[in-house]
């Protein structure tokens, strides 16, 4: 039972990190963002001290510097423009503060676990954003729980009330539907490749579980979750095995059981979209692409045809498409297209820096983990395509992959041990 509460304990802790938010009782810029990274960055200094040296990857070191390089573009930009707005000119201050967070995270699950690899943190990750939907519609139907939430988690009541979307702890809107994306594809690479989890039947129950729950709850929060289900889908049909000449018993044990979820979720759907007045409402919604194919004949959305009329906007002169306007806080060009903020911001300098730098840590990761290459390369694919509706990125989950024992063990993943030693398995000592 004490292990039990253990677990709850660092799932908050992750909740924490992984959908930041203010309390209502202390000051907002004090979010669990920073307090995660408080925590981490206290026990790396302690480590530090204790071990009299500290060692890092040349991974975090390169990011450094790419961070580093941004927040210098973004600076000059505002300088440049003499605006006061330094949205992403802290960057580096902000990659910190997820880097310390991912540490502190790291360092409790090896505490309990005794070491941190892919597949523990995949379960942690699942288990919040499963968590989160579940919340989403608890506050959702249930008066007495949103009051109390309310109570605690500070929020923006009457725009979330006009909007009438749903809403987590911390979970909300497109950067919840980023997320829940980043966990469908890790959900989907620990059952393709990590043999300890394929041969026990209730670990793919557990994920499964997970999957088709952010999947569909995911969807009601954030269309932006179809992201991620295109390209966990997408790596289920490559990686599974099951279209190899041998099929592994392992292969079709998944594939089975994945397409008795999929016929259980779907016909659950359908049953409560038939009788259930609020879940009509929140599929409609959801899957409203998918609605307007089959009724209208073509895949459109209200929001996606917001985007395309009033939301592609670009500089109007050489030199703000070169160093920009230095604005981004504000919604002062009205768009929340991610593309356009951040060349609007920081021009196609800042913009291409950026770009790199969500080039540059996926195929860092993959240069030492030639089974997890596909991953890396789906995350990279939706770091832009992200942008497409919103100015935002996933460094923390590279920020915790960074601070992972190790990606590869003898019971799941194939070894490389090389790779293994030289980078992905950093001391912090």
């Amino acid at each position: 039972m004490f292990r039990i509460l253990i677990y709850i304990a660092l799932g908050v802790l992750t909740s924490f990190y992984v959908f930041p938010f203010s309390f209502t009782f202390i000051p907002q810029t004090l979010n669990t963002k920073i307090l995660v990274g408080m925590l981490g960055g206290a026990m790396m200094v302690y480590n530090t001290i204790k071990k009299e040296k500290i060692t890092l990857t040349s991974g975090i070191l390169g990011a450094i510097a790419f961070s580093f390089l941004f927040s210098l573009i973004c600076f000059i930009a505002a300088d440049t423009n003499s605006t006061n707005d330094y949205a992403y000119a802290t960057y580096t201050l902000s990659l910190t503060i997820w880097f310390f967070g991912a540490y502190g995270l790291c360092s409790l699950y090896r505490s309990i676990h005794r070491e941190v690899n892919f597949r523990i943190l995949t379960f942690y990750v699942a288990s919040v954003c499963a968590g989160q939907c579940i919340i989403a519609l608890a506050i959702d139907n249930i008066p007495s729980f949103q009051v109390f939430v309310d109570s605690f988690v500070a929020i923006d009541k009457d725009f979330f009330d006009e909007i009438d979307r749903l809403y987590g702890i911390g979970a909300a809107l497109d950067p919840a539907g980023v997320r829940f994306s980043v966990a469908l594809i890790m959900i989907a690479a620990v059952l393709n490749h990590d043999l300890k989890t394929r041969a026990n039947t209730s670990y793919i129950l557990f994920l499964l579980i997970s999957f088709f729950i952010i999947t569909v709850v995911g969807n009601i929060i954030s269309r932006t979750t179809i992201l991620g289900l295109a390209c966990a889908s997408t790596y289920f049909l490559f990686s599974s095995g099951v279209f190899k000449t041998k099929i592994s018993q392992e292969a079709v044990k998944l594939a089975a059981l994945f397409f008795v979820f999929l016929i259980l979720a779907a016909t659950i759907s359908t049953y409560l979209y038939q009788t259930n007045e609020a879940f009509h409402n929140y599929m409609r919604f959801a899957f409203e692409g998918f609605f307007n194919w089959v009724e209208q004949g073509e895949w459109r959305t209200d929001s996606t045809d917001k985007l395309n009329r009033t939301m592609w906007i670009w500089p109007e002169d050489f030199k703000t498409w070169m160093i920009g306007s230095g604005l981004f806080d504000g919604f002062f060009y009205g768009t929340d297209i991610g593309y356009c903020r951040f060349i609007l911001y920081c021009g196609l300098i800042g913009f291409s820096v950026f770009a790199t730098f969500f080039v540059y840590l996926p195929l860092y990761f993959a240069r030492g983990t030639p089974k997890l290459t596909f991953m890396f390369l789906l995350l990279m694919a939706l770091s832009f395509m992200i942008w497409v509706k919103v100015a935002t990125d996933i460094f923390q989950f590279y920020a915790l992959f960074f601070c992972l024992d190790r990606f590869l063990d003898n019971k799941g993943f194939y070894q490389n041990r090389a790779y293994e030693n030289r980078v992905l398995r950093p001391r912090y000592v």
